[in-house]
């Protein structure tokens, strides 16, 4: 199979009809072998049945239908799992992503041998309050935290090999950052595409500015994650070392000057009234703490398991 279109959605029983005939439209007009998969991400309205309707009249449509509301990330995991194309493209059910870039897309993945192509929307068509000004922020940062010079880190519109989202896993919020991750375990051919962006047509965005705190407090987990990640004693481990080498240290000079004094029939106070015995302390306690977690985040990266986190209630074609 060549392409595997894998859509995310919510609340998007509008827009369904048109995105699944503009997509079949250009993949039919190229000859691509293709499947397309939708990921209803816990839709209150009709959207489930759209897909249902759809999956009878084109056996190349499936679909996932979550219990719940469950986060892009998890859509986008359960559709990377299934998907078999040699390209998996990535976009929005809203359309304002275009179809007709998917033919430049799986060329960069094929000709040119690219690992990840991610589209970026030059020209928006965004409040630009609300959401053209923070995104600038937002990418500004992702690119000088993660050293990758994409401009749109969160644009829905990407192109992978197979073996790319195969490899990643996606969870909590990281789907803004899957060429981060992607980068992370190895894959470093990663490239950008300008893509046209389209105003909505149908509906509300489903997103608020909360997407961007979010985001910027992801931002920091991935840095850490990247550099930490499989061995968090390096950070942890180190820091709680230095911490109590410190206390020890203070509490042994403290000890030390306590007995000089008494040797010497010096005037002293109690070791308890020494406010520098309880930075030795806290610092002794806090180093060993700091140690402590360091070990047994080595210990659940060496036994924890791959987990599912959203649970599937429909299935369609699958």
């Amino acid at each position: 199979m060549d392409i595997s279109v894998v859509i995310p959605l919510l609340n998007e029983e509008e827009s369904l009809q048109e995105l699944h005939d503009w997509i079949a439209k250009v993949m039919q007009s190229n000859r691509y072998l293709y499947e397309i998969i939708f990921i209803d991400d816990g839709s209150t309205d009709t959207s489930w049945k759209v897909i249902e309707e759809l999956s009878e009249k084109n056996k190349e449509v499936k679909g996932i239908r979550f219990q719940k509301n469950y986060g892009k990330s998890q859509a986008l995991d359960a559709g990377f799992e299934i998907a078999k194309g040699s390209v998996v493209i990535t976009m929005d059910a809203d359309l304002q992503d275009n179809p007709e870039e998917i033919p430049e897309l799986y060329d960069l993945i094929t000709k040119d041998n690219f690992d990840l192509i991610s589209g970026w929307k030059k020209k928006r068509y965004d409040n630009v309050i609300s959401k053209n000004i923070p995104s600038k922020l937002f990418n500004a940062a992702a690119r000088k935290t993660s050293g990758l010079k994409l401009h749109d880190f969160n644009c829905g519109l990407k192109a992978y090999k197979n073996e790319v989202v195969k490899t990643v896993k996606v969870s909590g919020e990281m789907h803004r950052y899957i060429p981060v991750l992607a980068k992370n375990e190895g894959f470093t051919k990663i490239g950008e595409k300008v893509v046209q962006h389209q105003a909505r047509k149908y509906g509300e965005t489903k997103f608020g500015m909360d997407r961007f705190i979010n985001g910027f407090l992801d931002l920091i987990t991935i840095s850490f994650l990247s550099k930490f990640g499989k061995r968090p004693m390096h950070f942890f481990g180190l820091l709680g070392s230095l911490m109590f080498l410190f206390g020890i240290s203070l509490a042994f000079y403290i000890g030390v000057f306590k007995l000089y004094k008494v040797y010497h029939n010096i005037k002293t106070i109690l070791v308890t009234d020494n406010p520098w015995f309880y930075i030795a302390l806290t610092s002794m306690i806090l180093g060993t703490l700091l140690f402590l977690a360091g070990f047994i985040g080595e210990l659940i990266i060496k036994t924890k398991s791959d987990e599912k986190h959203y649970s599937i209630k429909e299935k369609v074609n699958l």
